[in-house]
This record gives structure tokens, sequence and C-alpha cells, in this order.
């Protein structure tokens, strides 16, 4: 039996990537924070590991037993994919390292860019990014070290995960901001877009491409793309509210939620082509974020929450 060990396996992705490699035959073994943690893990039929992300020696021994490493925790700790590397040296053995399109999201006001990113085009990361690039350049160097290193990057991933946690981060939050306001809310003018993928199509792809990728390849995971605007409309029309938006100034949000997560997310741009992956034989399913929004499973979990009437 193959083995994995998954790092943020209570995690969206991790969590989603782990329940598919177990249904895939592997045994898997999970980095858990807590004891009870731990539990939830073991109720799924995986092996958890108590432990921190800094803890290098049992990162380093996890990842010498195992097959296939799934880094899914934080993309921007270093000390955690050296450790893994670390553990895998020589055994020409896989290492997926989950990064973000983050990367190459732009500095933004709500305006749309119309710079769009392939995998291998050239850029130079604004500085609150180069500490995330570096890190997908050395798990693309392990192949130097006899590692099968790679590196997995996706948009703005929505749908419902498999694993302990059911959602992501983005949509969800741009619901809750909706619901508050009584309208779908977007910032500036809302023309910034970004790439976005489905969670099982995004496990799908890592399940290809631990079974076909090269050392040191580099993937964009994208299935479509859509504007702050649009995806606000769409939250709008989930909820009741007929459309209806408001444009929230972009000071107001940096004041509320700070430069960095406003600047590089909301407002900006991320427009990235998942065309190695396709390439690969990536046939992603799901192509609408704003369907599943309107009538998939955030119309389950939040159409009931809104008052239409108020």
């Amino acid at each position: 039996m193959k083995r994995a060990f998954v790092t943020g396996v209570t995690g969206y992705i991790g969590g989603s990537v782990a329940r598919r490699l177990l249904q895939e035959g592997y045994h898997v073994t999970g980095l858990a924070r807590t004891r009870e943690a731990g539990e939830r893990v073991a109720a799924l039929g995986m092996h958890p590991v108590v432990g921190q992300i800094d803890d290098r020696a049992l990162l380093s021994q996890c990842a010498r037993a195992a097959d296939v490493v799934v880094n899914a925790a934080d993309m921007t700790h270093r000390g955690a994919v050296e450790a893994l590397v670390e553990g895998m040296r020589g055994t020409s053995k896989t290492l997926v390292h989950t990064s973000g399109s983050s990367i190459v999201s732009e500095f933004g006001e709500g305006e749309l860019s119309e710079r769009v990113f392939e995998d291998d085009t050239p850029f130079i990361p604004d500085p609150p990014k180069v500490a995330s690039v570096a890190i997908n350049r050395l798990v693309q160097g392990s192949a130097r070290q006899g590692v099968r290193g790679v590196v997995i990057c996706p948009p703005t991933i929505y749908g419902r995960g498999t694993g302990l946690k059911r959602d992501s981060i983005q949509i969800p939050a741009l619901i809750r901001l909706s619901l508050a306001q009584q309208a779908g809310v977007y910032l500036g003018r809302g023309l910034n877009t970004w790439s976005n993928v489905h969670i099982d199509d995004l496990v799908d792809l890592y399940a290809l491409v631990i079974a076909r990728a090269q050392p040191g390849d580099f993937f964009f995971a994208e299935a479509g793309e859509a504007r702050f605007l649009d995806i606000a409309a769409a939250i709008s029309r989930m909820l009741g509210y007929g459309g209806r938006t408001v444009s929230w100034p972009v000071a107001e949000a940096v004041a509320a939620f700070g430069e960095e997560a406003v600047r590089y997310s909301g407002a900006s741009n991320s427009r990235v082509r998942a065309a190695r992956a396709r390439r690969l034989g990536w046939a992603p399913k799901h192509t609408s974020m704003l369907d599943e929004i309107e009538r998939g499973s955030y119309r389950e979990d939040f159409a009931g929450l809104s008052d239409p009437a108020r």
C-alpha cells in the first residue's frame, strides 16, 4: 500500500486531497495541531500525527516514511518545506507544494488588468510575494536533490470541500459582507478579475500531477475567471436581493482588513491560464463559479440567512 503524508489535512484543500488519496487506496497520515483535531482526522480513516508545522524533525520523519507528500498547510512557511525536502532527499519520491496565484496578483483598486499569466510567463513578484515565489522555486529545484518536487498554484477556489473543512475563505467572506449590507459587495468599480477553480477539479489535478508530473513542474489551476462586480451580483441574486450591489471604497476596506489583504486580493487582478495542466490531461468539469454561487452549494448554505424584505 502506498503511503501519503498531508500537511493541512484539517483544512479546505488538504482535507479534500487527503480524502481523494484515501479513496485511491493510500494509507494517509495527516498532521494535526491538537489531539482533538487528530481524533477528527482518525474518524475519517486516516492516521493522525499530532504536531506543529514548526517541528522540522517531525516533518522530515513523516516525509521520509511517505511515498507522496502534499504540503497544503502554509504556502509561506519556508522552514516546513525545507524540512519536507530534507526528509525526502535522494528518494525520488513526490512532493506536491500548494502555492496560490496571489504571487502574480497586481496591486489593485478595483480596475481591470489585461495581464494574463501562463505557467512559464516570466514575472517579478511584488515585495509581499517574494518569499512565496522563493519557496515555489525551492520545491521545483528539489529535483536536483533527488525529490520529485512539483508546485500547484490555484487562484480563487470555490465549492464544497470533501474533508473536515467544507468552505474556502474568499466566497463565504464576500457572502457575509453582502448579508451585512443587504446587497452584493465589491471594491472600487469591481472590474478587477480573478481566475477560479472548483475544489473537485483542483483535487483531480492533484491526483493527475501525482500520477504524471515531471520533477520541477509548475501548474496554475484555472477553469474560468470572473469580475468581482459579477460575483457581487450573483451573490445578491442568490441571497434574494435582486442583483442589487454596492461598492465598498478601497480605503475603507483597507482600514478594516489591511492593505495586503485588500490590494492584493479583493481589489486586485490575478488572471492565470492552466496551459500545462491541460496538456497533462486535466479537464475541469466546473467552469462557472457564478453558477455555483447562484444555484449550487452556496445557495444551499446561505440563501436562508438573508432577509430581502429588510
